[in-house]
């Protein structure tokens, strides 16, 4: 530090903010060496993320265009912007951003090295009425390291004879570097100090304070277009360290911008042309969505924690979120990683998805499940459980088999981890703590879709695996789970059925207490909405969720119960948009902007999902009707935006150009969502296949070809059935070794059984109740042999309804 430093005032500056999450395009080299992502909106960068891509480290830069008198224009507020790809399948961009006053246009071309984590930015400004030398033209970056904006400090300094401006924090620096010299250097305080403040009143730079130390800091700099024709590259290196970062910007600019751009469209170009051609013809100007599909799948990929996927480089209406919501979406949910992951195998990225499994594999938590959502490293973000993502590692696996993805061996290898969640799935489900929409817990189409389906898939590799015994049990829960489906989550003779003229539906979820059939007028408590609608009836409550039960084999598309559910959906949930038809998660959702536009904030109105498109348009492909799939499938790729991004919700409602939302354009919610490019992905390959890609046989076969039904009534501490069918056994389950006692005489005659183990850590007694009279109270009560005591409760199970 030195004596002549001159500190900004204003510290620690105004409370940080990241900036808007409808990104334009997102992008990295595909290679390992260089861990650097980087992401765009309204013609400027936004965050870059090093170094990993779940840690954002800058909130945007863009250029100040002064005329050192009158004059002040800032490209992403003042300029009308346009970005394509030099390259279809290669993230990297030409953004062009004219003035909307006509007195200028700021080229750019964007990518980074692939030798190294720096972002590269080739510049070509232009006059468009006066002479270049009229103008002053600033660069001002916002730094935002390690996923924070306050805690950062600023400096300017020299390395080697070169001038840069530093940011740093907590281990990571970011080099800003030009190959032609700055003009002026200077650092601040946002709000305060900071460039923008200087050359908003004073047209040109005053300030040049040398250092701004623990705040939310800007970095800010001329560039001497006297020194250059208005060509010049620009540079944002990234290293442990003032010297490593500085040296890497130096070497990337004197390496030159050609050289990276060859290096990293080559690596692009040799991954796409491996992927299988699932390309549409591209009509006009529009992208070809399936390459920019892939691009966003594989863009979300560690480098350092291999098959690691954020949910996307993007924070929900990240303008509104400061330093509190560290997160965003910038991590991994199992959930979206196997989505993701289904994606890439339709694509034939084999490799990719053979990464994810060993990821998934390392991640696992002790007991068999994945926590909600985490960082790279596997550590838990927030603590939430949510069934189905225990259960979708399981469908990959057999997912990726079917597609040759895995050797005999890698089955093999995988083997435990599904074990392990098998066991978790069956100590603890079929309900579930959340939703797959991470709201409410209970029984829901999706979750327990995916759970079915998974011990079905667990139990054909436990036969694999010489385990018999375990492959009879998985199937045998399978079964009672999947004939409970409708006593848990199919209603009638309700208010939506007379409204709607159907005979019954599924509902979106019912509460754990519905271990018998399901209470239509159960109360629901919703979340992210104001406390006077957060309390609904389950059986208003609807989504489609409940095609899952189709999508995982469990239900036939034509059957009466789900023509139905699909009539209740339609007319509740559907918004018909100049794209085509869009759904909601369900009616009453909160989770959007408010009616205003203002951003969420723990409450709102939910919005369209473009995702909900393409799962639907999976539905009418089950269903036979591949005309109106491919009008679904023209419909998600329609409601992407310019760059070919699909966002995580559309808005539905009048248009707000003051907020930036438009009828059937991108809400602030997130852009790109992962998810959403994989599902779009998916759907072309089940088009062109004939059949809906990730459906898996053996639920078709055992429900739709075999309908198997389970000859058990299944009872358990934690899911106490109160009645049974007539012919059916009862099966008693419990977490350890015990005698049932038990009679069906009131206690006049009992018998006893003794659980066997299952070899799961779950024991189960059967109890010969076939031939029980309907109406007959069943009474049995517990000894537990390894504490030597009785339960000291009776409990019992009605024959019949």
């Amino acid at each position: 530090m030195a004596n002549s430093d001159r500190y900004a005032p204003g510290s620690p500056g105004i409370p940080p903010r990241l900036t808007s999450s409808a990104k334009t395009g997102v992008g990295t080299a595909h290679g390992s060496q260089s861990p650097l992502w980087f992401t765009f909106s309204h013609g400027i960068l936004n965050e870059l993320y090093y170094p990993d891509v779940d840690q954002a480290c800058m909130r945007d830069m863009e250029f100040i265009i002064t005329d050192g008198k009158n004059f002040f224009s800032e490209e992403k507020r003042n300029a009308k912007s346009v970005a394509r790809c030099l390259a279809e399948g290669v993230p990297a961009y030409q953004i062009i951003n004219t003035c909307n006053q006509g007195f200028y246009r700021v080229e750019k071309e964007i990518i980074t090295d692939p030798q190294e984590p720096v972002l590269l930015q080739r510049t070509r400004f232009k006059s468009l009425k006066a002479s270049q030398g009229d103008y002053r033209l600033h660069v001002l970056l916002g730094a935002h390291l390690g996923n924070a904006g306050y805690g950062n400090t600023a400096w300017v300094e020299d390395y080697k004879g070169v001038p840069m401006l530093f940011a740093q924090r907590d281990g990571s620096t970011l080099a800003l570097a030009c190959s032609v010299p700055w003009a002026k250097r200077s650092v601040g305080f946002v709000g305060f100090s900071d460039g923008w403040q200087d050359l908003s009143a004073n047209k040109k730079m005053t300030w040049e304070y040398t250092r701004a130390e623990n705040g939310n800091v800007a970095l800010t700099a001329e560039i001497d277009l006297q020194q250059t024709q208005g060509e010049f590259v620009i540079a944002i290196a990234f290293g442990s360290n003032a010297a490593e970062a500085a040296n890497r910007a130096r070497a990337s600019l004197q390496e030159g911008f050609d050289s990276a751009l060859n290096g990293y469209t080559r690596q692009w170009m040799d991954w796409q042309s491996s992927l299988l051609n699932l390309d549409r013809p591209v009509v006009s100007d529009k992208k070809n969505v399936y390459r920019t599909s892939t691009v966003v799948m594989r863009s979300h990929e560690s480098t350092h924690f291999p098959g690691g996927m954020i949910a996307s480089l993007a924070v929900p209406w990240g303008f509104s979120k400061g330093d509190e919501d560290l997160g965003g979406y910038h991590l991994v949910w199992p959930r979206d990683l196997v989505e993701t992951a289904g994606g890439l195998l339709a694509a034939g990225a084999h490799e990719t998805a053979r990464r994810v499994l060993s990821f998934l594999q390392a991640a696992q938590e002790k007991d068999g499940h994945w926590a909600q959502n985490m960082w790279l490293n596997g550590s838990p973000y927030w603590g939430g459980v949510q069934m189905d993502e225990t259960a979708l590692p399981i469908l990959l696996v057999d997912l990726a088999w079917r597609e040759k993805a895995l050797t005999k061996e890698d089955r093999l290898r995988f083997w435990p981890m599904v074990r392990q969640a098998a066991i978790y799935l069956l100590r603890n489900g079929p309900i579930s703590p959340q939703d797959r929409w991470e709201e409410v817990s209970g029984y829901t189409p999706f979750t327990i879709g995916a759970e079915i389906a998974a011990l079905l898939v667990a139990a054909e590799m436990a036969d694999l695996n010489n385990e018999p015994t375990v492959a009879v049990y998985l199937r045998e829960v399978a079964d009672d789970w999947n004939s409970a489906i409708d006593r848990w989550m199919y209603v009638s003779d309700t208010e939506w059925s007379r409204k709607f003229n159907v005979k019954g539906y599924y509902i979106r979820i019912a509460t754990m207490n519905a271990a018998d059939d399901v209470v239509p007028q159960e109360k629901i408590v919703v979340k992210n909405v104001t406390c006077d609608k957060s309390v609904q009836l389950a059986d208003h409550l609807i989504s489609p969720d409940s095609l899952a039960l189709v999508r995982f084999g469990l239900r036939a598309a034509n059957d009466p119960r789900i023509l139905d559910t699909i009539k209740v959906i339609d007319a509740l949930l559907k918004t018909d948009m100049p794209q085509g038809a869009i759904w909601h998660r369900y009616n009453g959702d909160g989770y959007g902007e408010h009616e205003d536009g203002s951003p969420f904030d723990g409450t709102g109105i939910g919005r369209a999902w473009p995702l909900l498109t393409g799962e639907r348009a999976h539905y009418e492909l089950a269903a036979g009707k591949k005309e109106e799939a491919n009008k679904l499938l023209k419909a998600l790729e329609d409601f992407s935006n310019e760059g070919g991004l699909i966002p995580e919700q559309t808005w539905d409602a009048a248009d707000i150009p003051e907020r930036e939302l438009y009828f059937g354009k991108p809400s602030g919610s997130a852009m790109p969502l992962v998810w959403a490019h994989a599902e779009h992905v998916k759907l072309l390959r089940s088009l062109r296949d004939g059949r809906v890609f990730d459906m898996p046989p053996q639920t078709v076969q055992r429900y739709l070809v075999e309908k198997k039904t389970s000859p058990y009534t299944l009872w358990r501490f934690t899911y106490r059935r109160t009645s049974m069918p007539y012919g059916q056994a009862l099966r008693i389950e419990t977490m350890a070794p015990a005698v049932v006692h038990w009679s069906g005489d009131d206690w006049k005659t009992t018998q006893e059984v003794k659980t066997k183990d299952t070899g799961l850590g779950i024991y189960v007694a059967d109890l010969p109740t076939q031939k029980i009279p309907e109406g007959t109270e069943i009474k049995f009560t517990f000894f537990w042999p390894e504490t030597d005591h009785w339960e000291g409760a009776d409990f019992s199970i009605r024959v019949g309804s």
